[in-house]
């Protein structure tokens, strides 16, 4: 099967429109599902889904619903890896003056202009903001021309007033996003996703980046803030609180399953990664379902 090239991607708004809407009812498979980026700041709302978010050096599993911002050139991947019933997925996606190089500059737009900053590093938006502009993003697909821009510029300015939110990545924190930097990410992470189940030496996932192991160990953690080790735990954790969420099967099970070999480690890299022990993060997703 041919693999996407992780690359920069081109948008362009629809015939009449300064930004683009799209809004999915169910799951399209291997949709943006690569190493991708763009000058474009890019809104995804997502209602009654669940996948995993991978947005710079930040990779987590979500369930249920989400609402992040990914600033210009910040690289990420497609995010639902599956829909639940009436369940729906928006994107917007618009470049910082899609409005004009003069709109973030007056008075009244200092503080998008500060989102749009923050969104940089990746944003992403708790429960409370969540529920009320979720709805409001979802409404911009009944809304056309005039009323849907002030609409969007409505949610906007609600994004960047709350201070509901978390940050994804770290200050000052970038990946290169030339093509070569780009493609060896990708190449990275695609084995990391292939072979997260199994012991990865480092001499093998060097040799398929074609570096030497002490300069491949010295790039990924000026690429990621993150060694090899922390990078394929974080992902087995992720891939492990996917199991939790979604599969009646056995902790112990879930800890073989993704990747791990001793179940004490599993229980405290989990703890230390989520805040949580495995079981106690599978009752509260129980509660968070019911």
């Amino acid at each position: 099967m041919q693999v996407n090239k992780p690359t920069l991607k081109k948008i362009e708004p629809d015939f009449g429109s300064s930004f683009i809407l799209k809004h999915y009812k169910e799951s399209v498979k291997d949709r943006f599902q690569f190493w991708h980026f763009h000058p474009e700041l890019e809104l995804a709302y997502v209602n009654n889904g669940g996948g995993k978010r991978h947005i710079g050096n930040h990779i987590s599993y979500f369930k249920n619903s989400q609402l992040v911002l990914i600033g210009s050139n910040l690289p990420h991947m497609g995010f639902t890896d599956r829909l639940t019933i009436n369940g729906s997925e928006t994107i917007i996606q618009m470049k910082p003056d899609f409005l004009g190089t003069a709109f973030l500059e007056i008075p009244e737009t200092q503080a998008i202009q500060k989102l749009f900053e923050r969104a940089k590093m990746g944003i992403i938006f708790h429960p409370e903001i969540k529920k009320e502009v979720g709805p409001k993003i979802n409404d911009l697909v009944n809304k056309s021309g005039l009323d849907r821009l002030l609409l969007f510029i409505r949610i906007l300015q609600r994004l960047a007033e709350t201070e509901d939110y978390s940050l994804l990545n770290v200050q000052d924190f970038a990946f290169e996003v030339n093509q070569q930097d780009n493609d060896r990410i990708d190449q990275i992470f695609k084995y990391i996703t292939i072979n997260f189940q199994h012991h990865i030496a480092l001499d093998d996932i060097s040799q398929e980046v074609n570096m030497t192991t002490p300069s491949f160990c010295r790039y990924l953690k000026k690429a990621t803030g993150k060694t090899f080790t922390e990078l394929v735990n974080e992902y087995r954790i992720v891939h492990a609180s996917k199991l939790l969420a979604e599969k009646p099967t056995s902790i112990t099970d879930i800890c073989y399953e993704s990747g791990f070999n001793n179940f004490s480690h599993f229980n405290k890299l989990f703890k230390k990664t989520t805040g949580k022990s495995p079981s106690n993060f599978r009752n509260e997703m129980k509660r968070l379902i019911t």
